[in-house]
């Protein structure tokens, strides 16, 4: 246990940071699952309007961190292409 306060916020904050990153990669994953559920069930029209969404948390993940850009690059490429072989 931390003694100095300094170390002590430090560690709160850490916490704090630690519980809101969880909560988007857990949000990423649930929109990526929702997405391969739907091309899985070969609902292309409705996979096409989730792709959106879908990127957009990608990049915001890339924004907070929480992804590397190359990372959320090769995901979007992956993505796209799973749709294109459906479609």
């Amino acid at each position: 246990m931390p003694q100095r306060k300094a170390a002590i916020k430090r560690m709160r904050s850490d916490k704090k940071r630690s519980h809101a990153n969880a909560a988007l990669r857990a949000d990423l994953k649930k929109v990526l699952k929702g997405y391969k559920a739907l091309i899985a069930a070969g609902k292309t029209d409705e996979a096409k309007a989730q792709l959106k969404t879908v990127y957009a948390k990608l990049d915001r993940a890339v924004g907070k961190g929480i992804l590397h850009k190359n990372t959320a690059a090769r995901r979007k490429s992956s993505l796209a292409l799973m749709l294109g072989k459906k479609a």
